[in-house]
């Protein structure tokens, strides 16, 4: 089984891949963002730093899934938390013209070698309450991302991950849920993830009584 958790920033999608992880028995495979050294420059300046941040992430994301998923799946299950489809949205809000051609030119080559995953669960969630989420973990990086561009963000997601297709995407409204405070929304998520990938609940094995003779 291949997972994926996906959505806006700020929406909780690392905290859920790690709680799912022990509850499926499966690998781990986190995103790494806080090495692109253009980071804090594109929330700074998005016009001057959106093509080098967007490049720095195709390639560190296709380096990274080229050789963690296979050999993460080799050994059995695996959650992740993002995507390799997530950088193509990023990309279509940041850049424009010849960049954005280049772009997708390069995107198109690498995404034939990586390997999709079985689902992919699309966490909703508010601009507001992203913004406050955000705001509250208070990443250096992130402390000049601007509403309206999170706004962006979170519609291009919803006509992504949220609209009829035939990808395999499972949609769950987080506004009202606290899957960290509230185990029965943890649990929730899970029997949503099992009846979309078609994994019976887990049944402990029964004790056996008496025995045997021989």
């Amino acid at each position: 089984m291949y997972l994926a958790i996906e959505g806006v920033i700020g929406v909780g999608k690392t905290t859920l891949a790690r709680l799912l992880q022990p509850i499926f028995d499966a690998s781990l495979l986190l995103e790494v963002f806080e090495e692109n050294p253009f980071l804090s420059d594109f929330y700074a300046d998005r016009k001057r730093y959106a093509f080098q941040t967007q490049i720095f992430f195709l390639l560190s994301r296709y380096r990274h899934q080229c050789s963690g998923v296979p050999e993460a799946l080799a050994r059995g299950s695996l959650v992740t938390d993002y995507t390799f489809a997530k950088d193509a949205l990023f990309a279509r809000l940041n850049l424009q013209g010849d960049e954005l051609a280049t772009y997708f030119l390069l995107h198109e080559a690498l995404e034939e070698r990586i390997t999709p995953p079985d689902l992919v669960v699309y966490l909703r969630m508010g601009t507001d309450l992203a913004l406050q989420r955000i705001a509250r973990r208070d990443r250096p990086y992130e402390r000049n991302i601007e509403p309206a561009y999170l706004e962006s963000l979170n519609q291009a997601y919803e006509d992504h991950f949220g609209r009829p297709s035939d990808r395999p995407v499972l949609a769950v409204d987080t506004n009202d849920l606290d899957f960290v405070a509230r185990p029965e929304d943890l649990a929730a998520i899970v029997r949503r993830i099992r009846d979309a990938l078609g994994i019976p609940p887990y049944q402990p094995e029964l004790p056996l009584h008496g025995g045997r003779s021989g």
